[in-house]
């Protein structure tokens, strides 16, 4: 079974790491203060969860989740995640973060910068619109007519398909907004941006966004 890096074990990655544990994968799990910190979370997820050193997260995991504050995205180790598919949930909030010109100029994209610091991996967008509680709260079985869908962008084919899989396997559909540089469609203040909506109504948020904030 896939193992899962996870880089941050905030809200969304331990709201991940609970679910993808539910759907029988081993998760290995890191944050910026060491992995003793995490001992009662590791604890609660029970024994196919380990804490890390994000090193370590990145090297154990076939698959990686990045959900750091985006201001910290070039901390996220490089080698260790040569060749695999990871998962980025970041947001950028300027209030956080501090400002980043090529982002408010819609020269780039959140996503798109992680690709670029990792660019031996497959980045693909995935979890950056739902509040993390949802993650559980909000799965519903295929077919189901009030299963939420999702949004995933990815500038490789098998990024994309993995976390439209994982998304599956969690309870959710998946619209699939095609490369990196669209991304941005489901960057906070769209109308997509943490929307409770099917495919079709996601859909439709997603082509009424505009790319100045």
């Amino acid at each position: 079974m896939t193992t899962i890096g996870i880089i941050g074990a905030g809200h969304i990655g331990s709201q991940i790491a609970r679910k993808a544990i539910e759907n029988g994968y081993d998760v290995v799990i890191s944050n910026s203060r060491g992995p003793e910190t995490l001992a009662d979370l590791v604890t609660d997820l029970g024994p196919k969860a380990r804490a890390a050193t994000a090193a370590e997260a990145a090297e154990a995991g076939d698959v990686a989740v990045v959900t750091v504050p985006f201001k910290a995205y070039t901390d996220v180790p490089v080698e260790p995640l040569a060749g695999k598919i990871v998962i980025d949930t970041n947001n950028y909030y300027f209030e956080r973060d501090g400002r980043f010109p090529e982002l408010d100029e819609g020269r780039e994209t959140v996503s798109g910068l992680l690709q670029k610091h990792l660019a031996e991996s497959k980045v693909a967008k995935g979890f950056n619109a739902i509040q993390s509680q949802q993650i559980t709260d909000d799965s519903r079985p295929a077919g189901d007519p009030e299963r939420r869908a999702l949004v995933t962008a990815s500038d490789n084919e098998d990024a994309a398909a993995f976390v439209t899989r994982l998304y599956d396997e969690f309870g959710f559909d998946t619209v699939n907004v095609g490369p990196l540089s669209e991304s941005w469609r489901v960057d906070r203040d769209r109308p997509a941006y943490g929307a409770v909506a099917n495919i079709a109504d996601l859909t439709a948020k997603l082509a009424e966004a505009t790319r100045t904030i």
